[in-house]
């Protein structure tokens, strides 16, 4: 099959340090191409790949300091998709709604992988308007806002087999935060959780220019705390002995979270995950074997207290039966094949009409 991945510009494929999407689409673009499959990637030139890569803009737009509009560059990814598209069988879009209006119009079998949070009102009218597009879920839950959707299907996300993997010489010796220091993170609250329990908590984590005013109010005065240890942003060669060394990984959500990847990425380590019963957390955490799935702080409390119950063998087995690249690709493949087979389907009725 000949797909068209085509990833957001503000990274590269796969990301340097922090960048969700962009991580995803380079798992599933190396996992397509394993399986066979001829794969072109949309992304900046310093994104690296075993695919065709078509490299739209030189470098990711969050590394290059004079880029100040990056809806341009988006722009020209969008042109320069839809000039190529007749040599694709699929084109796999991971940029929200940005192609909806150009790509509705044309014949080429397109879908759309939304990854952001979608219970945002201005997202109401653009789902009202184009009812037609075809889009993926990546949980469940994700889907709520949006019942208007066209949805194909959900996938959930999934890592390469041999990516993160757990080191048993490690003896887990602290509670682990990873991810972004943001309010729907509630850093603040694994923090608490920590203390409660009376143990360390190590913070890897990226803060955004937005998120700075929060860090310099809500988070730096706790960031001084004697259990408390802030690493910063580490790579992904750094993650699995991070992970392989927190007795669990602390997940206090506030937020619809619409899948989470570094639930899973402490799964692959072998580390069991306590989350905030939010968004797609029940979908992905199993409860009393990946992890805990609780209501509040008292209960992942409690939970911490109960982590000797759970195998990290089991999470491991957990991770590999459900959350690998393969079975992220392979279950892509299955939504291909079906939007292919709708489209064909599509064009038999309108040669027979006319």
């Amino acid at each position: 099959m000949r797909i068209a991945q085509i990833a957001p510009l503000h990274e590269a494929v796969p990301p340097k340090l922090y960048g969700g999407t962009e991580r995803v689409v380079s798992y599933l673009t190396e996992a397509l191409v394993e399986l066979g499959h001829n794969v072109t990637l949309f992304a900046s030139g310093d994104s690296k790949t075993s695919a065709k890569l078509d490299a739209v803009w030189p470098q990711a737009l969050r590394l290059d300091p004079l880029i100040q509009d990056t809806m341009a560059p988006h722009m020209l990814l969008l042109e320069k998709v839809w000039r190529r598209s007749e040599e694709f069988d699929v084109l796999h879009f991971h940029i929200e709604y940005y192609p909806f209006q150009l790509f509705s119009r044309q014949s080429v079998p397109h879908l759309t992988t939304l990854h952001g949070r979608l219970d945002l009102p201005e997202l109401q009218p653009i789902f009202n308007m184009f009812k037609d597009v075809r889009v993926v879920s990546i949980s469940e839950n994700q889907r709520n806002p949006l019942p208007q959707a066209n949805w194909l299907s959900t996938v959930h996300h999934g890592l390469p087999i041999d990516l993160l993997m757990p080191h048993a010489d490690i003896k887990p010796s602290y509670l682990a935060f990873l991810g972004r220091i943001s309010p729907e993170k509630r850093l603040d609250t694994a923090i608490r959780i920590a203390q409660q329990c009376a143990m360390k908590i190590k913070i890897v984590a990226k803060l955004d220019k937005a998120d700075r005013t929060y860090y310099e109010e809500q988070i730096k005065p706790l960031i001084s705390l004697p259990h408390v240890e802030y690493v910063g942003e580490i790579s992904e060669a750094e993650k699995s002995k991070f992970l392989s060394g927190a007795h669990a990984l602390l997940f206090p959500i506030d937020w619809p979270e619409p899948f989470g990847l570094v639930m899973i990425e402490a799964m692959a380590c072998g580390t069991p995950v306590i989350a905030f019963k939010r968004g797609s957390v029940p979908e992905v955490i199993e409860n009393g074997v990946s992890g805990f799935v609780v209501e509040d702080e008292l209960s992942a409390v409690i939970a911490v207290n109960q982590l000797h119950t759970l195998s990290r063998a089991s999470v491991r087995a957990a991770f590999e039966s459900r959350f690998t690249s393969k079975v992220m690709a392979q279950n892509y493949v299955h939504v291909y094949e079906k939007l292919l087979h709708t489209s064909h389907q599509a064009v038999t009725q309108k040669v027979t009409a006319d």
